[in-house]
């Protein structure tokens, strides 16, 4: 077990001009309730419309620094983050409670977000010029100005520096509101960043969603990126919509994993899907959701998914370093899942538990939750039919492969998939028919990301990319300057007046 502070900590709201606190929200330890981990101190809609206030302040000047000093600066914020693994990641386990390996890597994540920010960034935000025939064309990637990040609780600081790498190297100025879930280890890191940069360029406010509406709807925002759940997502829209602020939005997902006629169910394969579906108490937007096998594989698959998930899930404290699923967040979320699976049972469900538990682990002193396995659903139960964000996943028989991409596409959301095969070939060629924003090959989850890889949703999961160069480019905006042929070379007002693109 790893040794740490009890002691509770406090996180402030910082931006230039220092917003003043109105009260504070209180973190408590998942897995031992009774534990209070500190409080985020919280500002009203003035003080936020203030912040974005002095972010536009703060903007014009670090806009006008050439891209290389502001990838310079990003470069020395990276190091920063990193420094602060050892203390933020018990932090992160003890608020949010999520395993403590995947917490430290979570700092290690924003630093490599950073660099390669900052590789992608002398290519991607460059002027280009022509000149020629056609006359004299230039087209500048500029910033946005003020862009607002809402951020969700399950992967607080990745989520954070998602958008806040590509803003800032973009030459913007970025205030991120953090879930009051997860709000202490996220601020603390966000503080070591912003401690790099000129006073304003990265803020951070803390507060309810009369908070975040101010700062989505402040006529000096210029763009919001947001993360989150799609009924909050609505209200953000409702937000911006007024002043016609763009957004960035990454939703929710019922992700499916297709295992196809051949797919391995070897042990490696089988704890790749194990961890893809239950990676931080399944509280993740792409976990693996729903598992579509072959009827004839159906019993060989179960028995294979339950002994893995016996090997690798084991529930306990997450600051024990032999943990490898930590409980709930809440107590609501923890709920939520529970009427799923009691949902499911009454429905005529067959509910495996798997994994086993700590031996120190009390689960009644916090909001632990078995992971289960349910088969003999239909596809309008709720586990199946609704996003459950938690540790209980179905596994449904399907009797061809056209039918098991239909169901598969059965869904509002389309955030990310996968494709199980021994045939690589094959896989994609599935994959391509999948209704999603990612699909993933032979693995999912965490283990099938990439930071060159543009991620992000379709249907109702979304709209806008994150990661690589087209989650950078979502912070620039074109501005072309253009002196075309026909009025350099002399011709008549009614000539060049008259003239259509392309025209000779």
């Amino acid at each position: 077990r790893i040794a740490v502070n009890p002691a509770p900590v406090e996180a402030a709201s910082f931006g230039a001009g220092g917003p003043t606190a109105v009260g504070r929200v209180e973190r408590v330890n998942p897995a031992r309730t009774s534990e209070v981990v500190g409080w985020a101190a919280t500002v009203d809609p003035a003080g936020a419309a203030a912040l974005v206030t002095a972010a536009d302040a703060a903007h014009r000047a670090w806009a006008a620094r050439a891209p290389e000093d502001r990838c310079a600066l990003l470069l020395e914020a990276a190091d920063a983050v990193a420094a602060t693994t050892d203390d933020l990641g018990p932090l992160l386990a003890r608020e949010l409670g999520k395993v403590v390996a995947d917490c430290r890597g979570e700092m290690g994540f924003a630093a490599a977000c950073l660099r390669h920010t900052v590789e992608l960034a002398p290519e991607v935000l460059a002027t280009t010029e022509v000149d020629d025939g056609a006359g004299r064309l230039r087209v500048e990637r500029v910033p946005f100005g003020v862009v607002v990040a809402i951020v969700p609780w399950n992967a607080p600081l990745i989520l954070s520096i998602l958008k806040v790498a590509p803003a800032l190297a973009a030459g913007n100025a970025v205030v991120v509101k953090p879930s009051p879930l997860a709000p202490l280890a996220v601020t603390r890191a966000l503080a070591a960043i912003a401690a790099r940069l000129p006073d304003g360029v990265l803020s951070v406010v803390h507060g309810d969603g009369d908070v975040g509406g101010a700062l989505v709807a402040h006529p000096l925002t210029r763009k919001v990126a947001f993360t989150g759940g799609g009924a909050t997502a609505a209200h953000v829209a409702a937000a911006a919509a007024p002043l016609l602020t763009p957004l960035v939005m990454e939703l929710g997902g019922n992700d499916p994993a297709v295992f196809l006629d051949d797919a391995h169910l070897g042990d490696g394969v089988m704890e790749r899907a194990v961890f893809g579906a239950f990676l931080t108490s399944g509280q993740v937007c792409m976990a693996a959701k729903r598992f579509y096998v072959p009827r004839a594989r159906l019993g060989e698959f179960v028995e294979a998914f339950t002994a893995a998930a016996a090997r690798v899930l084991v529930v306990g404290d997450p600051l024990d370093e032999h943990v490898t699923m930590g409980p709930m967040v809440s107590a609501a979320q923890r709920d939520h899942v529970v009427r799923l699976v009691d949902d499911a049972r009454d429905r005529g469900g067959e509910v495996r538990t798997l994994g086993r538990v700590a031996a120190a682990c009390d689960l009644d002193a916090g909001w632990f939750l078995r992971p289960t396995l349910v088969t003999g659903l239909d596809d309008d139960a709720a586990l199946v039919s609704e996003e459950q964000f938690g540790p209980s996943v179905p596994v449904l028989p399907y009797d061809s492969l056209d039918e098991a991409v239909a169901r598969a596409n059965d869904s509002e959301l389309g955030l990310a998939s996968s494709v199980w095969s021994a045939d690589e070939d094959r896989a994609f060629a599935v994959a391509s028919r999948l209704e999603a924003g990612m699909t993933f090959v032979n693995c999912h989850n965490r283990t099938g990301m990439s930071l060159r890889a543009p991620f992000g949703g379709v249907k109702r999961s979304g709209y806008g990319r994150e990661f690589g160069a087209a989650g950078l480019e979502e912070y620039v905006q074109t501005h072309a300057v253009h002196a075309p042929a026909a009025v350099r070379a002399g011709s008549g007002v009614t000539a060049a007046a008259n003239a259509y693109p392309g025209q000779t």
